[in-house]
């Protein structure tokens, strides 16, 4: 008892710096390789990879980083130097600051130089144009519904892209809305429970901090939908700290912004852009390898970073 009770603590409390993970999977099983030592020429056994990025707040220029373009062409350099190239890559949100037209441009041309195809969803930073999301959805929101939620099929697996962040109030809690989660009851309706589930979002899916905003009101309701399934694991943003749960068999994890840091729940007055000594910045964003093996609790995280 007191094994499983340590066990369960330090999951709680695992953090590590990272902004990308690399996840093979294979039969339902997600494995993923360190993107540093993915370079080596070894190939993942069998099944695909896909690589996430998370808030990379391309426009960012205040003390806590002086050049988020910078630090994100940093981290492309390592998807580009992989000698097994992911099938995809998924962006978990605040791809921009303001949502003006050149910082999305200049997001655009950095990540195209991988040549990997990739999936967006919006964080708020990206929703605050004049549209409300319009400049979003005219370059990233083809073939989606509503605000941006999506789904699609890879080899055996499904991703589902949602959008937590639409009338995002300044301090509030994320928010799916009654359209999009029944849309979600439609798209999992008829899905065999043996089906692997990948779910993306910017803001968490589970409550990390209420008093900074760090959950989902309504995600309840969308987990209930994703209960049945045997695999389900869910990738969120938003916090720029790694933060991971697992509860049954659904694994919970957040990435660290490839911008700036955030500080850990409740140990600033409010959340925001933390400025760090300049020689430790990039050793505080970086990328995670994530292990998850379907049936099997346990996960495991090792980051390597920009340093």
């Amino acid at each position: 008892m007191g094994r499983e009770i340590e066990r369960r603590e330090a999951l709680k409390c695992m953090a590590w710096a990272g902004t990308g993970a690399l996840y093979a999977l294979s039969g339902g099983i997600a494995r993923s390789a360190i993107l540093d030592g993915a370079g080596t020429g070894a190939a993942p056994a069998a099944g695909f990879t896909f690589l996430q990025l998370s808030d990379s707040h391309i426009g960012f220029d205040k003390a806590a980083n002086p050049d988020a373009r910078a630090t994100y062409r940093e981290a492309i350099a390592k998807v580009k130097a992989l000698a097994v190239k992911p099938d995809f890559i998924i962006h978990t949100g605040d791809i921009t600051q303001l949502s003006r037209d050149n910082e999305f441009d200049d997001a655009d041309q950095i990540l195209r130089e991988t040549g990997i195809p990739a999936f967006f969803v919006p964080g708020e930073h990206d929703m605050v144009d004049e549209g409300g999301g319009k400049a979003f959805l005219d370059r990233h929101g083809k073939g989606s519904k509503g605000a941006g939620w999506f789904s699609f099929d890879h080899q055996g697996v499904h991703f589902v892209g949602l959008v937590n962040v639409a009338d995002l109030k300044p301090g509030g809690m994320g928010n799916l809305g009654a359209a999009q989660l029944a849309w979600l009851k439609a798209d999992l309706a008829g899905r065999s429970a043996s089906t692997p589930i990948v779910v993306f979002a910017h803001i968490p899916l589970w409550t990390v901090y209420e008093q900074w905003g760090w959950g989902t009101g309504d995600a309840q309701v969308a987990l209930a939908l994703l209960k049945r399934f045997g695999s389900v694991t869910i990738l969120n943003g938003h916090i720029h700290q790694i933060v991971q749960k697992v509860e049954g068999r659904m694994t919970f994890h957040t990435a660290r912004s490839t911008a700036f840091p955030q500080p850990a729940p409740g140990t600033a007055p409010s959340p925001g852009p933390q400025v760090v000594p300049p020689g430790q910045l990039r050793s505080m964003l970086g990328i995670t390898d994530v292990t998850f093996r379907r049936g099997d609790q346990r996960i495991a995280l090792i980051d390597s970073t920009l340093v």
